[in-house]
């Protein structure tokens, strides 16, 4: 079956673009206030350097959260147009609600970057990716220049996050999360995506069009705490392969080949120590390491398999990935 993709024009990267800053905001009550100044400084310094349009604005998605964040978006709202809200009918998770706020601005910029409320991703880098898009490019990646702020275990657990995608195939780009600016049509191929299964970093490198990289260093949380602890990262990391890539099946595959490799090794030892005369007593030690050993294989791979299946479960029921439950324009 033929699919017919949409020719979508190039935008006009001369003219100073409606800029949508897409902030996905999960009990972000402490952040808020000290985000939207700095953020809408920033549109006030491009507006004025005539790099961006006048009709720029920020859209922060309210993820379900349970504190006080859709009530401070209003009141944002109220007293600067510019700050524009969604708010989540329950919780989805940040890849969802990241992609609710694209969704949202499609057809109401000519260009969006999504960035965190707490900025530890400089919003100066703001400045450098509409340079880019200046420059022809349509999506812009923000990637982090070094990582001297983490402690030694997110630093080791974030490389080795980014070699495992690597080693699986996965097309990412190394030291990005989801600080990224894209044009109107990149957004527009994005929506063209329908898995439930949301992998952002796995999926906008699929888009094309021409690209570009920011470098920046990361920032303290302007407030609040950390959303995303080791088990999100897990969590992250285990959709990501398995989303994009088939190579865990393919590994169960290959270990079930050494398995049977062994055991053909030691059916002859076996079979020599018993056509010898040789004590043929099996040992306990052996039959219980084997019995574990291979208990374990058996359990892991049903594991990975239904991994997949889950995910198979979940993208034929079609559920809609997040629904809207009120809006500040």
């Amino acid at each position: 079956m033929n699919i017919e993709v949409p020719n979508y024009p190039a935008p006009d990267f001369d003219a100073p673009p409606v800029l949508a800053l897409v902030i996905p905001c999960y009990n972000e009550s402490e952040s808020l206030p000290v985000t939207t100044p700095v953020l809408l400084e920033i549109l006030d310094r491009l507006t004025a350097a005539g790099s961006i349009s006048s009709e720029s604005y920020m859209l922060c998605v309210d993820d379900g959260s349970r504190d006080d964040t859709w009530n401070i978006i209003k009141t944002l709202n109220s007293s600067d147009g510019r700050v524009r809200g969604i708010a989540l009918a329950r919780n989805r998770g940040h890849q969802n609600a990241l992609l609710a706020g694209l969704m949202e601005v499609i057809g109401r910029c000519d260009a969006a970057i999504s960035l965190d409320a707490d900025l530890q991703d400089d919003p100066e880098a703001i400045v450098a990716m509409v340079e880019e898009y200046h420059k022809g490019n349509d999506i812009v990646y923000g990637v982090r220049s070094a990582r001297t702020t983490d402690t030694a275990f997110k630093r080791t657990s974030a490389h080795a996050f980014y070699s495992l995608q690597k080693a699986m195939g996965l097309e990412t780009v190394y030291d990005h999360a989801d600080y990224r600016l894209m044009s109107d049509r990149a957004l527009r191929v994005l929506a063209m995506y329908g898995e439930t299964n949301l992998f952002l970093r796995g999926i906008v490198p699929q888009i094309g069009f021409r690209t570009a990289v920011v470098h920046y260093e990361r920032n303290p949380r302007v407030a609040g705490v950390s959303k995303y602890p080791l088990s999100k990262m897990l969590s992250l990391s285990i959709d990501g392969i398995t989303s994009f890539s088939a190579k865990p099946m393919r590994w169960i595959f290959y270990t079930g080949m050494v398995t049977f490799a062994v055991t053909l090794l030691v059916a002859v030892y076996v079979l020599c120590s018993y056509l010898f005369g040789e004590n043929t007593m099996a040992g306990w030690t052996s039959i219980m390491l084997s019995v574990w050993c291979l208990g374990s294989l058996i359990l892991m791979s049903i594991g990975i398999v239904g991994e997949y299946i889950g995910k198979i479960f979940a993208e034929v029921k079609h559920r809609p990935r997040y629904v809207v439950r009120e809006a500040v324009w």
